[in-house]
Order: structure tokens, then sequence, then C-alpha cells
């Protein structure tokens, strides 16, 4: 598998969790990540023509010249994570409307159960080179 991009919201405490996640399961370092608020995030979705009704509430996930978002985004970002997460992907075979259903209600209250930040996050030093800006 390629290098793949991560767009996430920065300051959404859930996505930071989940983005901690994938770090220490990813050892091979495969997934790179863009807060969507990052000039780098906005770049990024510029060159792929993605709208912002496309990343209000949703992950977005590129590998080589596509993308994807919500569950289908979630489940692709399992393929690239150690046993037993990459596992997870199997669940590609439910139906879209369903599983976007699942993830558009946890979508819509994160905030609400985990809270935000006021500003974006930054990387540590041994983590830099995953993150884009």
């Amino acid at each position: 598998m390629e290098n793949a991009i991560l767009i996430f919201d920065g300051v959404c405490n859930f996505c930071n969790g989940f983005i901690n996640g994938i770090i220490d399961r990813d050892p091979k370092g495969k997934i790179k990540f863009a807060a969507l608020q990052s000039e780098a995030g906005k770049k990024i979705l510029k060159k792929y023509k993605i709208s912002n009704t496309k990343v209000k509430d949703s992950l977005i996930f590129i590998e080589g010249e596509r993308y994807n978002t919500r569950s289908t985004a979630f489940l692709n970002i399992m393929k690239y994570l150690k046993f037993p997460y990459f596992l997870l992907y199997g669940f590609i075979i439910i139906p879209r409307c369903i599983r976007d259903s699942i993830y558009e209600f946890i979508s819509k209250n994160r905030y609400k159960w985990f809270g935000k930040r006021a500003t974006c996050r930054m990387p540590t030093k041994e983590l830099k080179d995953r993150f884009l800006y």
C-alpha cells in the first residue's frame, strides 16, 4: 500500500484521540495526517476538489489519487493498522447507508461527548514527519 493521508478535524478531542490510536497501531508510519484547518489540509482539499459539504463532520482519507469520506474512510484506514484492527475492514460489506448512519450519529455528537480544543493539535518532535502543515 502506498502512503496515505488522513485529513481530520484538528480541534476535535475525539478526532485527536483517534489519531493517537492510529499512530500507536500504524508501526510502519504509512498514514500521514493533516488537520482540516491547516494550510496543508486546505491545499489537499483544493487539489482533490473536495467540497466543504463533504468535509463537514467527516474524515477524509486519501490513497493515491482517490479519496473516501465517512465510514468508508474509517474502514480504509483500518487496512493499514496492525492485527487485530485491520480485521475491521471486513465491515465494508455492510451497506454504506447503514455504516454512514452510525458514523454520522457519532460525528454529530463528538463535540458534546468529548469536547473540542481552542487550537489544532501540534505534533511532538518524534511525530513531526507524520504531520503535514
